[in-house]
């Protein structure tokens, strides 16, 4: 195949190329009526360039990293990623790649400049390594895309990319929920039975807090004691329809069945009878929801709107929320403000929060147990390695426990006659 050639014909030039074969006979691409040769050659050299890769154009040398990042969570990012996902993402963009390396072109930017801005950044600030990790995450998906998706660039720069050895960064630490701090809790809100239930739903089944304000009556099978997590809620800025949503859950797998304890079931049997009794109670004034499909610009369904019904009207997708206010207002998660600012201030549980009831249930069931694929599979995660390095904690306790249970295991009447040995002094 041969390269680009310029011909004059007549008073203007021409730009030519020679394309793929077809049925045995060569085929060529060209173009005329440029004035000048510097017309032909520029514009012949983006056609080739297009050529090569298929049609796409190729940008290296003019788009700025900066507006590919624009470009990518545009075209990219929204089409692919989760709501929170994508917030998250134009997040750690706008604080830290942005103002770092946006002013840099993408095709100029190596693996030497982006390794370093990693090793800054490690070394400027204090933040989990989960979070250096997120940073990492961004950047090398970003660069990936380029390389692989668009062909803005010819290589990927964030191949070998790696976090530091990171000396000393904040720990991310989980607060493991004691027994003694349920109980003070519940007590506590023994007349906050929507708070109570919803505590009492992610203790006792390790869902994330989003799966648990997302449950409907339907998800529940209060006969076989199952529950199907499907979706999760989340929020976005308020208009006049509101701003809670239902999407998916967080993976794949995320999807699932959890079997509900007896415990559980009692207590959710009961909270479905105080609300039915609550329902009839308001009468008119007890508030219903619908949901709103929410298309992209392809036409497919992406999300759900919540969507209170208008007075006295019941619409034909109504949905059937569990965890809401006494007469019926859904408020999402907002509904953990209050009652946490009380544990926290009043009650001296510092540092804890809802989502922790999800690594005190992963940590306290494989402690007595339940094999870690199990534990794997009820929080939905698609490897055990997720779950031991983010859910599972231990504790001093946890630690001390495991040294009482080797002392145990290897017990021996020499060992014991070898260290209870008395020091002759005289």
């Amino acid at each position: 195949m041969g390269s680009l050639n310029i011909t004059k014909r007549g008073k203007v030039y021409q730009y030519q190329f020679e394309a793929g074969k077809i049925n045995g006979k060569r085929k060529r691409i060209n173009k005329s009526g440029f004035k000048t040769k510097k017309e032909a050659e520029e514009a012949g050299a983006k056609a080739y360039n297009e050529f090569k890769n298929c049609g796409l154009a190729f940008k290296e040398n003019n788009i700025s990293y900066a507006d590919y990042l624009d470009y990518w969570l545009e075209n990219y990012c929204k089409t692919n990623l989760r709501y929170n996902t994508i917030q998250a993402y134009t997040t750690i963009i706008n604080k830290y790649l942005k103002p770092n390396l946006g002013v840099y072109r993408l095709s100029s930017l190596t693996s030497v400049k982006l390794n370093s801005f990693i090793v800054e950044i490690c070394n400027k600030y204090k933040f989990s390594r989960v979070y250096f990790s997120n940073i990492l995450k961004v950047l090398k998906g970003s660069f990936r895309e380029a390389c692989d998706v668009y062909g803005f660039i010819k290589y990927n720069p964030t191949l070998t990319l790696r976090l530091p050895k990171i000396e000393d960064y904040k720990e991310d630490i989980k607060h493991i929920y004691t027994q003694e701090e349920i109980d003070l809790i519940l007590s506590r809100f023994k007349d906050n039975d929507t708070f109570t239930c919803a505590f009492l739903t992610s203790c006792y089944t390790g869902m994330r807090t989003g799966e648990v304000f997302a449950l409907t009556w339907d998800d529940i099978d209060l006969n076989n004691g199952i529950i199907s997590i499907k979706h999760s809620v989340y929020d976005k800025p308020k208009d006049n329809k509101g701003r809670w949503y239902l999407g998916k859950t967080k993976t794949r797998t995320g999807t699932r069945q959890i079997h509900i304890s007896q415990t559980l079931l009692t207590a959710l049997k009961n909270y479905r009878k105080k609300q039915l009794y609550l329902k009839r109670l308001y009468g008119k004034e007890y508030k219903y929801y619908h949901l709103e499909d929410v298309k992209n610009e392809y036409g497919k369904v992406k999300e759900q709107r919540i969507i209170e019904n208008d007075y006295g009207v019941l619409d034909i997708n109504s949905v059937n929320l569990v965890f809401t206010k006494e007469n019926g207002s859904f408020v999402g998660t907002d509904l953990l403000k209050y009652p946490f600012q009380i544990i926290h201030n009043e009650l001296g549980i510092n540092k804890c929060r809802f989502y922790d009831l999800r690594g005190s249930y992963a940590t306290k069931i494989l402690r007595n147990g339940v094999e870690i694929k199990d534990v794997a599979d009820i929080l939905g995660h698609s490897n055990i390695e997720t779950t031991e390095n983010y859910y599972i904690s231990s504790t001093n306790e946890s630690r001390k426990v495991a040294n009482d249970v080797f002392e145990k295991i290897t017990f021996s009447n020499v060992i014991e006659e070898i260290s209870n040995y008395e020091i002759n002094t005289r």
